[in-house]
């Protein structure tokens, strides 16, 4: 979307499996858009009550069960996206979720993109850009302090301090305009020490700001440590010290790590990716050369 630019009003729905890959106990569709109602009454037997579980078959063309399981109905505007939400919660199977996905898909909803829940809670006012992206955060958190950290800017803590930074930015603005524009009155406004007092303040609110958002971005992210040093130093067995299991192979033999290997650690909730190299030398070995 253009900055700037109105929203494309959204008409279409759209459907996807909200839960990872693989086998599990539970799998949940997600259907989000005006076509839910119509869908809940061809799947369910009719739309269920909105926030009220279900529990039912979910049916194919034919009224033959794929799946038993609960069934979730938001209406609108009170869901994430906004629109009309229907969550199908059934067994975790890859076969079982896309029999459901491709049902649902018979009946006017087409497959979702990635991201494209999130981005109708931001189309229609769910969510900013920072909560948006907070989502991503929170769901590849490598620890509890960076859970928490997206968690808190999930739920605005971050987009609340910056609206409220932008408004005293737009306030000392407007009393310097208006200084400016009365420089007929007694008083001097600007030469009373204000604007610098409230610009400084500004400065140390704005930098306070910026290091909350690096120090997140440091829980996120994580810190690198790369173990360089001459073969047969302990390199590797400190890796695997470090990771607590054998990560990397270690004998007497110089040359004996090749690839680089990588271990994650959770250091008083930080993550750290330590990363064991070769050993550096002169070899005639071409692989070790590479």
């Amino acid at each position: 979307m253009v900055p700037g630019s109105m929203p494309t009003p959204v008409t279409d729905t759209i459907a996807a499996v909200a839960t990872p890959q693989g086998r599990g106990g539970i799998g949940v569709v997600r259907i989000s858009g005006p076509g839910c109602r119509a869908i809940a009454r061809a799947v369910l037997g009719s739309c269920p009550k909105p926030r009220v579980a279900r529990v039912g078959d979910f049916l194919d063309a034919d009224g033959r069960a794929i799946d038993h399981g609960l069934a979730l109905f938001f209406a609108a505007p009170a869901s994430f996206t906004g629109e009309d939400v229907l969550e199908l919660q059934g067994h975790g199977g890859a076969v079982i979720l896309d029999a459901l996905v491709e049902r649902v898909c018979t009946l006017g909803a087409r497959p979702a993109r990635p991201g494209e829940f999130s981005e109708r809670a931001f189309i229609n006012d769910k969510l900013d850009l920072a909560q948006a992206e907070a989502i991503a955060d929170l769901i590849d958190a490598g620890s509890r302090q960076a859970a928490s950290a997206a968690m808190r800017s999930l739920q605005g803590e971050f987009s609340r301090q910056a609206r409220a930074l932008a408004e005293a930015v737009a306030e000392l603005r407007v009393y310097v305009e208006a200084a400016i524009d009365f420089t007929d009155e007694d008083i001097d406004f600007l030469a009373e020490g204000q604007v610098d007092e409230r610009t400084a303040a500004l400065i140390e609110r704005i930098e306070a700001l910026q290091a909350r958002a690096r120090s997140g971005q440091v829980l996120r992210d994580g810190l690198r440590l790369v173990i360089a040093g001459q073969p047969n130093v302990g390199k590797s067995s400190l890796l695997n010290r470090l990771a607590g299991q054998d990560r990397a192979i270690v004998t007497d033999v110089p040359g004996t790590t090749r690839d680089l290997l990588q271990a994650t650690l959770d250091l008083d909730g930080l993550p750290v990716h330590v990363v064991d190299t070769a050993g550096l030398r002169d070899s005639a070995d071409p692989v070790e050369q590479e």
